[in-house]
């Protein structure tokens, strides 16, 4: 099973290439705490999505330190990846988002995967929640050849947090909303940008525009860690071209491919299904600059207290 960690974006808001921050004193990223943990929770591959240019940064500084661990792979996101008949607008810099992205892999990922951001520290329960779902599905299926199957295990898995536990005191973060049916499966999913108001009351307002509508602590979101089998390339690849159709049309400049909006239209049309199962791990993140001494000190009393290694590759 591969992990698949999403850094191709610079971090506009952070201010630098925030996947190669240290966050320990002995120059960890983020990134090496999901690499260590995707080791514990038996994940065999890490595949990096990276802008090409930085491909030797990546290499001499996470790459190497991990090779000997697990194997690694590259892949390079390009915004000049784009089916034929297109050409990239004037002036495009910007990616053309995750769903642009996971869509790079699809000539290297040919098993079951999870999708993780290379600047959220997920936690390992996260993880295994994700290597559970294949693992259980894989027992669905041998229990089907048999005769035996009960209820149909949901196509893919995503792994929500609570919003309360996904806030930066410095400012909005984007979260993807929850919406869930009575057998916990994903029934919507509204990408948001989410931040307390003066009264401290959570609000979310969507990306596409609709009326900001307020939240509870406790509600369940997405941190973009998701459980995919190779079949979403089908549907990334389908929806591509007519999201390039209307996009560069409208917002030439910053139209996003988004992987949880294309989900969404995907589980509203009953094409897929999503079991949402809620985690234990606690979620940190570097949004912006004031966001990393927060960290920091959590990586560090985690160490502390056993969870992890002071030197995680030692």
């Amino acid at each position: 099973m591969d992990l698949v960690i999403m850094a191709a974006g610079m971090g506009s808001r952070f201010g630098g290439l925030k996947q190669v921050e240290p966050m320990n004193e002995n120059g960890e990223f983020i990134l090496d705490y999901s690499v260590f943990d995707a080791i514990a929770t038996g994940f065999d591959r890490v595949v990096f999505i990276i802008k090409e240019e930085n491909y030797d940064l990546f290499r001499d500084t996470v790459g190497k330190r991990i090779e000997n661990k697990i194997k690694v792979e590259y892949v390079f996101q390009k915004t000049t990846d784009i089916p034929a008949g297109f050409t990239v607008p004037e002036g495009r810099e910007k990616p053309w988002g995750t769903g642009h992205a996971i869509l790079a892999c699809k000539d290297v990922v040919k098993s079951n995967f999870a999708v993780i951001n290379a600047d959220d520290f997920y936690g390992r329960d996260a993880l295994r929640i994700v290597a559970d779902f294949f693992n259980k599905k894989k027992c669905k299926f041998i229990e089907c050849l048999k005769g035996l199957c009960g209820k149909k295990s949901a196509d893919y898995v995503l792994v929500g947090y609570r919003v309360k536990n996904t806030m930066t005191e410095n400012g909005s973060v984007k979260r993807g909303v929850c919406f869930l049916d009575k057998k916990d499966r994903l029934s919507g999913l509204v990408e948001s940008v989410v931040e307390r108001d003066a009264n401290g009351n959570i609000l979310a307002s969507p990306l596409d525009g609709t009326t900001p509508f307020e939240i509870p602590e406790d509600r369940m979101v997405s941190m973009n860690l998701w459980g995919f089998t190779p079949k979403v390339f089908e549907i990334l690849e389908r929806e591509f071209t007519p999201f390039l159709e209307k996009g560069i049309k409208e917002n030439p400049l910053k139209c996003e491919f988004l992987l949880p909006m294309i989900i969404q239209d995907a589980v509203a049309n009953k094409e897929v299904s999503v079991e949402v199962v809620e985690t234990s791990s606690v979620w940190f993140g570097v949004t912006y600059k004031e966001d990393k001494p927060t960290v920091v000190a959590a990586l560090k009393k985690m160490a502390e207290d056993g969870e992890y290694p002071k030197n995680l590759w030692q």
